[in-house]
């Protein structure tokens, strides 16, 4: 179901920062699985990993059992995996076919993703990539900068979605009125292109409970990935009530 189906976007929530803190102290505390089954109990339709080459938070064996954990529970819930597309990443999503794998770009040391595909990638590898996935079952997004001319590559390279990097939305935001419209405007503009072009929309980055209440009315919003967010509002409030937060501001008109 997407948000055309449902009325609104669908939440996936990214677990990664479940991982962080358990691999600062070793062992298998907390428990990344434990997080994910209170994520869908409490009525989450999505989950999100992101395991990096350095394997600083989710690993691509935590990928596997999660795969392993969300099989019997497929169709109500979506399983996203989301990473560059280096081989051991790409032969992970091969094999556990997961609902959606949205292709990021990442800079060497960088902390978190900090900007979208540019308009200049390669269509030869990047559209190598995306055919491959989807001969094996895999929906495929492509993370984008609101912009025009990395929606048209996306596109050119046959994505099923976008995920457009919110970010500077978030930013902007936070200086409310004219600037935070302006920016509102430019993710309108980019959403609409993507689905005149033909491509499904999700977004993701920075997005919380309080620029949600604007982001969330976004046209042809499919999905928005939030994880560190969330996660901290778990910390003072529980991860069942931060799931279901998140859900009644996506909820709400």
């Amino acid at each position: 179901m997407n948000a055309s189906a449902s009325g609104r976007p669908r939440l996936s929530i990214n677990v990664n920062k479940v991982a962080t803190l358990r691999n600062s102290r070793g062992g298998h505390v907390p428990s990344v699985i434990d997080a994910v089954r209170v994520c869908i109990a409490a009525g989450s339709p999505g989950i999100t990993v992101h395991p990096r080459a350095d394997a600083r938070h989710i690993t691509l064996a935590d990928a596997r059992e999660i795969a392993a954990e969300l099989a019997p529970r497929r169709g109500p819930v979506e399983y996203n995996i989301e990473g560059d597309p280096r081989p051991d990443l790409i032969d992970t999503v091969k094999e556990v076919r997961p609902d959606q794998c949205t292709l990021v770009p990442v800079r060497p040391g960088e902390v978190t993703s900090q900007a979208g595909w540019p308009a200049e990638t390669s269509r030869d590898m990047l559209g190598g990539v995306v055919r491959d996935l989807q001969a094996a079952g895999v929906r495929v997004s492509v993370f984008v900068d609101p912009e025009e001319g990395p929606i048209r590559m996306a596109a050119a390279v046959h994505a099923d979605r976008v995920e457009l990097y919110t970010e500077p939305f978030a930013r902007a935001f936070t200086f409310g009125g004219a600037t935070a419209q302006r920016a509102f405007q430019r993710y309108i503009a980019a959403a609409e292109l993507a689905r005149g072009l033909g491509l499904g929309v999700n977004a993701g980055h920075d997005l919380d409970l309080d620029n949600l209440t604007l982001f969330r009315t976004l046209p042809h919003l499919d999905e928005v990935s939030i994880g560190h967010a969330l996660i901290s509002h778990a910390l003072y409030v529980g991860l069942d009530r931060a799931v279901r937060d998140y859900l009644g501001v996506l909820a709400a008109r």
